[in-house]
């Protein structure tokens, strides 16, 4: 499932062209590039929640108390390891994830079928929601710039 949103989001999102064709039209184009029909279902499901909760009044995505943390569960700890929720609270402190979003990351990243998710896949689902969530065009600029800009000079062990 996961690289088929990986391929939805090179292919029409990254690239900028529309997603304007129907479910049909883009369950075939998957299905001729070689995804199984039920991995597409589940990644056009996994899209149509992450639209939904834009417009919907989550618990979790109202405002917390500046000095509120996040305790992950059992789950979320298995899924997202030290390293991914050290990214998470990195990218809360440089401002590019708010509550709202840092919540949306972890309940997309709940839903993908991968029994636990390393940093660069991660990232991906970050830019996935950032992109789907409006007003956050700036933050989703950030992320895109700390993934592909390569820093000037070498990094030293």
């Amino acid at each position: 499932m996961f690289d088929i949103l990986m391929y939805l989001f090179e292919n029409y999102v990254h690239s900028e062209v529309e997603l304007l064709v129907d479910e049909d039209e883009l369950t075939q184009e998957l299905t001729r590039a070689g995804f199984h029909p039920s991995a597409i279902l589940k990644a056009l499901s996994w899209l149509e929640h992450l639209a939904s909760l834009q417009e919907s009044d989550q618990p979790y995505l109202r405002a917390h108390a500046p000095q509120s943390f996040r305790i992950y569960t059992d789950s979320e700890m298995d899924k997202l390891d030290v390293e991914c929720r050290g990214f998470l609270l990195f990218l809360e402190q440089i401002k590019v994830l708010s509550v709202e979003t840092r919540e949306m990351v972890i309940d997309r990243v709940m839903e993908l079928d991968e029994p636990s998710l390393i940093l660069e896949d991660l990232k991906w689902v970050i830019l996935m929601v950032l992109f789907n969530s409006p007003g956050n065009e700036s933050a989703y600029e950030q992320m895109e710039d700390l993934i592909f800009e390569q820093p000037d000079g070498g990094l030293h062990s």
